[in-house]
This record gives C-alpha cells, sequence and structure tokens, in this order.
C-alpha cells in the first residue's frame, strides 16, 4: 500500500488520464448515498468526453438510502481546466459552462413539489413553469435552464455546479482481497469542489474544499455494488442502491480517519477520537497540515469532555443528535511558522504567552482557550452523527459537517444536516494507535521517561492505511 499520489487532469476525464489518446469518454459516480446540506439525499454520475464537453447526472431521493427517487437533473456543459489553485493546494481550478439543465420527476409528488418552488421563487421567465394540477407524464423531460434561451429557472432548487470549479485527482492502489491474490489494482477517484453548508450561500460559493469522490468507471475500489448501479442509471431509470440495515448508535471505542482530510480555507487534518461509553467522555485528536497529503504537520489540538443521550433527529433522517462538551484542550506546535504565531498572542489568550515551542505540548484550559487557533473553552457544540457499515462489515463513524463559513454549530439551530468523511472504527487496534499517535507524533515522553520518536507524518499515514484500509 502505497500514500495518495497526486496526478493532474490534463483533459477533462475521470479522473487523470491523458484523453488526447484515447476517444473513450469516462464515467464517475460516489460509492454510496450522499448526504448535502439541507439535507439533500442524492447519487451522482458524470460522464466527460474527451472534446471538454461533459454531462452530469444527479439523482435526489426522498430517504438517504437513495431507495426512494424524488427526480433526477440532467445537466450538459463544458469544463476548461485552467492552473493549479491558488488557494487550495493540489488542487486544479476550472471553468465551466451550463448549455441546458433539465429535470425529470419520478412521482406526482416530486412534481408538485419542484413545481411550486420554481414557481414561487424563480425569476419572471419562470412563472407558470408547470401549472398547478398538471399531471404527472412519466419519463417526460422538462428544462429548467437553456444558454440558448437565456432561460434559468434553477435557483429554487438550490442548484449550481460549482463544484466543477475545483478539481484534484488521487490515484492509489488497493491490495486484491481474495487470500489466493497477491498485488494490488489501480483507483481513481476525482474530487470535485464542497457544497456550502448555508444554504442561502451555495449559489455564490466557489469552494475550497472536496465533496467525497467519485469513482472512475474503469477503476473503482473492490467492492462497490452502488459503483455498478450508479453507473447504469439513467435520467428514466434512477438507481436504487441496496438496502442497509439501520444500525444503533454505539459510539464506545476508537474511530481513525481513513485519509487526509480537506476542510474549507484550506484546512487539511486527520482525526482520532475515543468515546468511553460507561461515562459518556471523549477524546479528540486533531492533527493539522500544511499540505493535501498530510505529510508536513503544522500543530495538533487534543480535547476532551463529556457528550449527551443522543436522541434520533427529525430533521435528517438516520441522523442521531447529540450535544459535545469540551471541557479540556491541550496544543502542539509542530513547525516554526506556528511557534512564532502562538508565541505572538496577547498574554492570557492562548497558554503561557512567550513560552512555546516545537514538539511540546501545552494546556490551554486555564486561558479559557486559545484565541490564535479559535478554540474557547468550556464550549458546546451541537451534532449529527451516524453508523453504517462498509462493503466487509467495518464500522464507519459519520460526523457532522463543519460550517463552510469556519464558525462552530454552538447552538441547535446551527447543527449539521450532512457529514464529514467518515471514520472507521479502530477495533483491537486502538490501544496500539492511541500510543502511536499520542507519543511518537507529539514528540513527548511515554511512561518511563523514554522519548519518543521526532514526528513522522509519511509513517503515519502508511500505519492508517495498513490497519484501517478504507475500501468501501
Amino acid at each position: 500500500m502505497i500514500p495518495p499520489l497526486l496526478a493532474p487532469l490534463p483533459h477533462p476525464g475521470c479522473p487523470g488520464r491523458d484523453f488526447s489518446r484515447s476517444a473513450v469518454a469516462q464515467r464517475c459516480s460516489p460509492r454510496r448515498c450522499e448526504v448535502r446540506p439541507g439535507p439533500e439525499f442524492l447519487t451522482r454520475s458524470y460522464l466527460f468526453y474527451t472534446n471538454r464537453l461533459f454531462k452530469a447526472l444527479q439523482f435526489y431521493y426522498w430517504d438517504p438510502s437513495c431507495r426512494e427517487p424524488s427526480y433526477s437533473l440532467v445537466i450538459k456543459g463544458k469544463l476548461r481546466l485552467r492552473q493549479a489553485s491558488w488557494i487550495t493546494r493540489g488542487a486544479t481550478e476550472a471553468d465551466y459552462h451550463l448549455h441546458k439543465v433539465g429535470i425529470v420527476f419520478h412521482s406526482q409528488k416530486a412534481m408538485r413539489e419542484v413545481a411550486s418552488w420554481i414557481n414561487q421563487t424563480s425569476g419572471e421567465g419562470c412563472h407558470g413553469f408547470l401549472p398547478p394540477g398538471r399531471s404527472w407524464a412519466p419519463g417526460a423531460l422538462y428544462e429548467v435552464l437553456s444558454a440558448k434561451t437565456e432561460r434559468d429557472c434553477t435557483a429554487a432548487l438550490g442548484f449550481a455546479m460549482h463544484e466543477l470549479s475545483l478539481v484534484r485527482v488521487e490515484r492509489h492502489f488497493q491490495p486484491l482481497l481474495q487470500p489466493q491474490q497477491s498485488g494490488s489494482r489501480l483507483v481513481e477517484e476525482l474530487y470535485l469542489g464542497d457544497i456550502h453548508t448555508d444554504w442561502g450561500e451555495r449559489l455564490h460559493y466557489r469552494p475550497t474544499g472536496y465533496q467525497r469522490p467519485l469513482q472512475s468507471a474503469l477503476h473503482h475500489v473492490h467492492p462497490c455494488p452502488a459503483c455498478a448501479i450508479i453507473s447504469r442509471a439513467d435520467e428514466h431509470h434512477p438507481p436504487v442502491l441496496p438496502a442497509r440495515a439501520a444500525l444503533p448508535m454505539q459510539l464506545s471505542g476508537s474511530w481513525v480517519s481513513t485519509h487526509c482530510e480537506v476542510r474549507p480555507a484550506v484546512l487539511f487534518l486527520t482525526r482520532y477520537f475515543t468515546f468511553h461509553g460507561n461515562n459518556h467522555t471523549w477524546e479528540g485528536h486533531y492533527y493539522h497540515y500544511s499540505d493535501p497529503l498530510c505529510r508536513q504537520p503544522t500543530f495538533t489540538i487534543y480535547a476532551s469532555g463529556h457528550y449527551s443521550q443522543g436522541i434520533p433527529s427529525s430533521k435528517v433522517r438516520g441522523g442521531t443528535e447529540l450535544a459535545f462538551k469540551v471541557t479540556q484542550a491541550r496544543v502542539t506546535p509542530m513547525d516554526q511558522v506556528t511557534v512564532v504565531m502562538l508565541n505572538s498572542s496577547a498574554a492570557g489568550s492562548c497558554g503561557l504567552a512567550g513560552s512555546w515551542s516545537a514538539g511540546v505540548e501545552q494546556d490551554i484550559t486555564p486561558t479559557n482557550g486559545c484565541l490564535a487557533l479559535g478554540i474557547k473553552l468550556p464550549h458546546t457544540e451541537y451534532e449529527l452523527f451516524k453508523t453504517e457499515q462498509d462493503t466487509q462489515e467495518r464500522s464507519l463513524l459519520y460526523i457532522g459537517e463543519r460550517p463552510t463559513d469556519g464558525s462552530s454549530p454552538d447552538s441547535p439551530d446551527k447543527r449539521p444536516t450532512s457529514y464529514q468523511a467518515p471514520l472507521i472504527q479502530c477495533a483491537a487496534a486502538s490501544e496500539e494507535f492511541s500510543n502511536y499517535i499520542s507519543l511518537k507524533y507529539v514528540g513527548r515522553k511515554d511512561a518511563n521517561g523514554i522519548e519518543a520518536l521526532k514526528p513522522l507524518p509519511v509513517a503515519f499515514l502508511l500505519f492508517i492505511a495498513l490497519l484501517f484500509v478504507r475500501w468501501d
């Protein structure tokens, strides 16, 4: 297993292939039902042609398992890759132009609801989009955007394709799963720009982070039942994903990131959590980096506190609402830039003023947090959790997506309606992994007074890859 390889996207393919030598269009799709802020439940299937044209299908559903289709969007346009992003390292900026967008309804209910949105909120050219009482016609395609006629009725749907303005490609290798097999298979993934968590901002937002990746139809992870189902679907025959058993919310144990994560405002990090169900306490390690491969550490945050008994979410089906109280925190700067920043903090705002040094952890609880890092103590966050199992029956934990504007979900009305990338349960390896990251990463001494190794971020990534391979 090797760390993800960063590859440019020379032509609009899926992903990272030189299509100047191929006439084959490439299709990309997700591995599971996606949840966007709102919430919106959807799957996507994007087809990129060699002449830079694309056809994107977005399938929307009533349910979080993507088994009850509501409507489908057919999006056609052109994509032009520009340059490496100045803001988000490892990404490519792109321009896109939409030619037309059509909608197909999959029930009378969906047709009535969407028509009501458009008739009430869209511009002059969209009033009367569908007259009240119009009967549902299965298979009928209705135009909601046309560059030729300058008609655009998509605002009422909260629709934009700004995700195409930020592109990242990753290639890595998946070990063959059968015991009698050796070697690995190529996996290609396409990361597109994130969707703003505030519905009112999503039409204007230019992404700096990513959504969950789309899989190449030719080179995807195995097993992936959803990949084939989504790739074969069209706007008239939306994918219906396999049923998943609902799992009880069992947080106890340790959970770890499966890859380097990217948040808006150019934050790269990995996460490691331990939950103690017997007394409802939790601990979290947040490892921050300056690069998209998580190889150049900048600082670490350790936080702990208590969490409430969960209740089913009334807004996001399948989710569980909890409240987390952060009561203690410690920070370890890992590079000189962070050291200088912390030492420049006002006295009493972030630990002991002027005493920060690389690799040395400091308690910020006495100063009620760290103003320079945006940490306030004590602090309560209103969260959304969900647990699932992947195709290999490994437990996954989804925690609510952080607000795009960098704020905190510190009130019930700010509770997330979508999720971050999943964490995987560490199972029997949790104790060894906890020792590894709490000692070797931060450069402290162990219980016997022996100094731990210096930070080894590459080894850290390999360790995760070997123990908690994420192929789901």
